[in-house]
């Protein structure tokens, strides 16, 4: 198939490249969580030298501008452990860099020093190595890294759902609401970026003639939306989940068939007995649910514990998460008013704020979950 290149697709990478420049500057600026930002305005960077490299190819421009040449053929090699390490900043605002973080960028390294020759190669001499890669005559140094930057990418993109699914499950045990502790944008982030580099892994087996142009175009929507969602959502993360650390242990691969062991119980029999007690006691008598940012320390905080020995007792003795143990009851309350025939004088919705969901789809997974109905089912099976 003969190789597309459509003059909108120039357009679409070139002013991908300057959105991507223009929302660096802006996070760049922002005050707040700024190795996560600083990693972001990397990716953009990265994303935007990419798209600038195209855009010349694809408008035919390499021969009047020949030193541009090859100026984004790095950048695949960052975009996976940027979008990781994003990832990894923006769950836990505690994150700094450390030597071991540069680990994650010695395949960029050894790639640069490996094609340094070609970048030190003057104008004419550049635009020669070009002509010959076109007429099909690839570099033995690039036919050997190009496969990396596809290993990079599907590795880190798995690596990054993998670990953000690992986090919900430690903010499950500190937050009673996760819609405001928000991993929606990076599982999307995540998943993006794993649909750019399974597209271009397809296409390279493929061997389509419009391969470039397609994972340009495919990067290009991914700086607009990006960008949107930063216009729509400033503050993805309003909370910081490492605030009250929850031990890395209660996570697992898939939910555990017996109730985790703590390598030093904070909790004695008998003082576990009487927390569970009080605990009980506060939960139906001073309702406190019916927060919707009630947090794991303001639960302990209300008991005169500690987010340590809650999280033990939860997880270890009743075998529940904190986020579903009090979704557990706000799920009860709703049951209760709609069997009481609330249901037909209110929206559902309002019921399930009033019990202290921050939103409908918060709501119904938790009630699905816990009943194995939804909420209109229950309605329809207690008549009310």
């Amino acid at each position: 198939m003969a190789s597309i290149a459509l003059p909108w697709i120039q357009l679409l990478a070139a002013f991908g490249a300057l959105q991507g420049i223009l929302l660096a500057c802006v996070l760049v600026a922002h005050r707040k969580n700024r190795t996560a930002n600083r990693l972001l305005a990397a990716l953009m960077v990265s994303f935007s030298l990419y798209l600038g490299s195209s855009a010349i190819e694809f408008a035919g421009l390499v021969r009047a501008l020949p030193h541009f040449i090859g100026v984004g053929y790095q950048t695949p090699l960052v975009f996976g452990p940027l979008v990781y390490l994003y990832a990894v900043a923006a769950s836990d605002r505690s994150w700094r860099f450390t030597r071991r973080t540069a680990l994650h960028f010695v395949p960029l390294a050894v790639s640069v020093a490996a094609t340094a020759h070609i970048y030190m190669m003057s104008g004419a001499e550049k635009l020669a190595l070009y002509d010959r890669i076109v007429a099909g005559d690839v570099p033995t140094v690039l036919v050997v890294l190009d496969p990396l930057k596809y290993v990079s990418g599907i590795a880190y993109s798995a690596a990054t759902v993998l670990y953000l699914r690992a986090h919900r499950r430690r903010v499950e045990d500190s937050y009673s609401n996760t819609a405001r502790v928000n991993l929606v944008w990076l599982l999307w982030l995540a998943g993006a970026g794993a649909a750019i580099w399974l597209l271009a892994t397809v296409l390279r087996i493929a061997d389509v003639g419009v391969r470039d142009e397609h994972v340009t175009l495919a990067i290009a929507l991914l700086v607009y939306s990006i960008g949107y969602a930063g216009l729509k959502q400033p503050e993805v993360f309003r909370y910081e989940t490492a605030e009250y650390p929850v031990p890395v242990r209660l996570v697992a691969a898939e939910p555990p068939a017996s109730p985790p062991r703590y390598e030093r119980p904070a909790l004695a029999d008998g003082e576990a007995a009487q927390l569970e007690r009080r605990l009980i006691e506060v939960m139906e008598s001073e309702r406190p649910w019916a927060d919707s940012e009630l947090t794991l320390s303001d639960l302990a905080a209300r008991l005169d514990s500690t987010p340590h020995k809650l999280s033990e007792l939860l997880n270890a003795q009743i075998g529940k998460s904190f986020y579903d143990f009090v979704n557990g009851y706000r799920v009860r309350e709703v049951q209760r008013r709609i069997q009481a025939g609330e249901a037909r004088t209110r929206k559902m919705l309002a019921l399930a704020l009033d019990a202290g969901f921050a939103s409908k789809s918060t709501f119904n997974e938790a009630f699905k979950k816990h009943t194995l109905q939804t909420p209109s089912d229950f309605r329809q099976a207690v008549g009310a």
